[in-house]
């Protein structure tokens, strides 16, 4: 089974062009335009096995959240084309990720139905160049698009990094399990028959 798919988005905000393989080794070339943003999706892929190759090209003379948010629809789009019928899949994932003094809860379902709750509690407006808000704007833009229900919640912590941090390596490992094959399952994991 070869999971990969290939997006191009281009508005008149972003020109995004990437390569996604869910079956990859933890490789990223990842270029945002915004560093730590950078540094975010290069610990989601590296913590969920994927391979990454992302070029966004877009107006951050405005500010980032065209570009943060772009990257999270033509992601999610990737992953919904990448996944395929989901036949054999392990369909949820669930992961708890400390990072120092914090602690982030990742639990995702890919079920076709896309959601998001997310709980990020108190950040810092900035950390380096990305403005923290944006976070949400990319877990709903990547969610809605690769139509998973996805729940995130920062259950304590200080650091504003290492909260972002915690939720992307956290999200990297929920989609690595829930992407994985179940060799029991043999078609799709729902009663319904389809997700």
């Amino acid at each position: 089974m070869n999971r990969v798919a290939a997006v191009k988005r281009e508005t008149a905000e972003t020109k995004i062009a990437l390569q996604l393989n869910l079956d990859g080794a933890g490789n990223g070339a990842i270029d945002s335009g915004i560093g730590f943003f950078d540094h975010m999706l290069n610990l989601m892929v590296v913590h969920g096995q994927l391979d990454l190759d992302l070029r966004c090209d877009g107006d951050l003379e405005v500010d980032g959240h065209h570009s943060v948010e772009d990257i999270g629809i033509a992601l999610g789009d990737a992953f919904k084309e990448a996944i395929g019928d989901k036949k054999g899949i392990c369909r949820y994932g669930t992961f708890y990720l400390p990072m120092d003094e914090s602690l982030a809860f990742v639990t995702l379902d890919i079920s076709g139905r896309p959601f998001l709750i997310y709980d990020g509690g108190e950040m810092a407006p900035m950390v380096g160049g990305f403005d923290t808000e944006l976070t949400e704007e990319f877990l709903r833009a990547f969610a809605m698009h690769a139509g998973i229900t996805l729940h995130v919640k920062v259950l304590y912590g200080t650091n504003t990094h290492h909260k972002i941090e915690a939720i992307f390596k956290a999200l990297g490992h929920a989609l690595r399990i829930a992407v994985s094959q179940d060799p029991k399952v043999t078609g799709v994991p729902s009663t319904k028959g389809m997700l």
